[in-house]
């Protein structure tokens, strides 16, 4: 087995022995944030990220919050500067200073200035957008700002943040969800769980076409392209890109001719999280009376897209493939999102939790730890070193945490919480990890994954 110590920074637990005090992974969690800290932007991680990614600036401000909460806000406010004038806070935001040769698809790959929407003098983008995680962590910012010496400093930047954040939400749920389903439509498999199985029918119905000729950068950094997508899938991923720009990243037209269109039950149900999140930050605000009613609203379409997808023989929610109209079944930690709206029925919830609590998710005999696997262990499609077919991501778990908290089921999130936090003592701030042998896969000294390091300690 591989060690992070192998081939990384030397800022992994092996340096302090086989497993880490809560001081010392607080104080090298601290410490990511501070060597990945661009000056009021973070990079989500030293080498294969160089830039700023969506959503993991916003679990990078939660983060942040635990350390210098005034800091956390400037990381949501310099992500928000690159808003299109649609509302799409878009998936990545790149380093002016890195330099088109740091990562690829680059700017001009995406060429975002065919849209009237894009930051074109701004900033430069990605087109496509990711989870909206940045309502959840704004609301944890005020909440850690509460009665210190920042509270009215973190008060008036919310009232500049809060119209954006409105815009944000709109966008998803009304550009990406123009039926009014109460599901979000994803567009690519790049807004935020990248070569899951969840998209693999939808990708092999694709038809790439002339594709023009790309050098992939991300296996560079990593220590096998196993722990990677397959070239075939990047050739996919690419092609999808192409077609974006062809619709000028226009929501009306891509709804209309494009052949990737996901109603997204994991993306809705953060939307869910995020909207009730809002609704707390319109309470530090003092948010109109509309505003707060616009919210609701759009909470209560969210949660009756996620119950309609809920399949009845197994519990399980499903994603929707628009191009046949029918769910998309593979069993991922996806399939328990109604975990993360805590005022979703309370049977949809039990049932959901019963899944996650069993053989196919984070019961599994096998699992080092006992936390939500990408992919369940018992589809055919499982890869436990490949990225989103298998691996521990600790984010997602964090999510889920904080969805049984905040539904009331203290005792699990307690346990969940515990197992986290054994196994980033272990592994160290990896991207994603081994759900068996606890083996550190991915980018390393990655800034989400400190960051919710930070939360959980301070919970």
């Amino acid at each position: 087995m591989s060690t992070d110590s192998d081939h990384r920074s030397p800022l992994t637990p092996s340096t302090y022995g086989s497993a880490l005090t809560d001081v010392r992974l607080g104080v090298q969690a601290a410490d990511v944030l501070r060597m990945n800290d661009m000056g009021g932007w973070t990079k989500a991680a030293p080498l294969l990220y160089p830039h700023q990614w969506s959503w993991d600036s916003a679990f990078v401000a939660i983060g942040w919050a635990q350390v210098d909460v005034r800091r956390a806000m400037t990381e949501q406010q310099r992500l928000f500067e690159a808003q299109w004038a649609n509302g799409m806070v878009p998936q990545i935001v790149f380093n002016p200073l890195a330099g088109p040769e740091s990562y690829f698809p680059d700017p001009a790959r995406w060429a975002v200035e065919v849209s009237p929407d894009a930051p074109v003098g701004v900033a430069e983008t990605s087109g496509i957008c990711q989870p909206p995680v940045h309502a959840i962590a704004v609301a944890r910012i005020w909440e850690v700002a509460r009665g210190t010496e920042a509270e009215e400093d973190v008060r008036r930047e919310l009232r500049a943040l809060f119209p954006k954040l409105m815009a944000w939400h709109r966008y998803l749920a009304e550009d990406r969800d123009p039926s009014g389903s109460g599901l979000v439509t994803t567009y690519h498999p790049w807004e935020g769980i990248d070569n899951s199985p969840r998209w693999d029918a939808v990708l092999e119905r694709l038809e790439v076409g002339d594709l023009p000729p790309y050098v992939r950068r991300d296996l560079s950094h990593v220590a096998d392209a196993g722990q990677r997508p397959s070239n075939l899938a990047y050739d996919r991923f690419l092609w999808l890109l192409e077609l974006l720009k062809r619709h000028r990243y226009d929501d009306a037209a891509i709804h209309e001719s494009y052949p990737f269109l996901v109603k997204d039950v994991f993306l809705t149900s953060v939307l869910v999280m995020a909207n009730r999140a809002l609704l707390a930050v319109a309470d530090a605000v003092g948010a109109t009376s509309e505003a707060r009613d616009t919210v609701r609203r759009w909470i209560d379409r969210g949660r009756a897209g996620i119950a309609a997808t809920v399949d009845p023989a197994t519990g399980m929610t499903y994603d929707v493939d628009m191009g046949t109209g029918r769910p998309i079944e593979i069993a991922t930690f996806a399939g328990m999102c109604t975990l993360l709206d805590a005022e979703a029925p309370a049977a949809q919830r039990a049932r959901a939790l019963q899944l996650f609590d069993s053989a196919e998710f984070a019961g599994h005999p096998a699992l080092r730890w006992a936390m939500l696997p990408s992919t369940s262990p018992t589809e055919a499609c499982f890869d436990p070193r490949n990225y989103w077919r298998g691996p521990v991501w600790p984010i997602v778990n964090w999510l889920y945490w904080k969805g049984l908290q905040e539904g009331g089921e203290v005792e699990r999130a307690a346990q969940l919480r515990e197992a986290a936090l054994d196994s980033l003592r272990h592994v160290g701030f990896a991207e994603y990890f081994h759900p068996m042998t606890g083996e550190a896969l991915g980018s390393a000294m990655q800034s989400w994954t400190a960051a919710v390091a930070l939360d959980w300690l301070a919970a």
